[in-house]
């Protein structure tokens, strides 16, 4: 068994599984309204600023949360942005499940 051929495997399986597709799809489509888009980028920048802060152990700004939470509050009233949202998070989640069964697979040596 060929571990490079495995994982050749596997991201193709990625590219083929609904998740991916859908989450792809959905993302063309959005990129097609650029007020929407606009928008949807403004929040992403922001969760990725304190998902930045955490992860190095900084006090997450509650300015800027409180900003966050209401933005997607007035997002996902928008059908398509709420759509979006969905499944960037199926996506996500089959990514960590993957991530998760392997760094189960290895964690004897790590």
């Amino acid at each position: 068994m060929n571990v490079y051929d495995e994982v050749n495997s596997l991201a193709r399986a990625i590219k083929e599984s609904k998740e991916y597709k859908e989450y792809k799809e959905i993302k063309n489509e959005l990129s097609k309204t650029p007020d929407l888009k606009e928008k949807v980028d403004e929040f992403e920048k922001i969760r990725y600023e304190e998902q930045l802060l955490a992860m190095q152990g900084e006090k997450q700004s509650d300015e800027k949360m409180k900003k966050l939470q209401e933005l997607y509050e007035i997002l996902v009233k928008n059908p398509q942005i709420k759509d979006y949202f969905d499944k960037e998070v199926r996506f996500n989640v089959l990514i960590a499940d993957v991530n998760k069964i392997i760094g189960e697979s290895i964690k004897d040596v790590l």
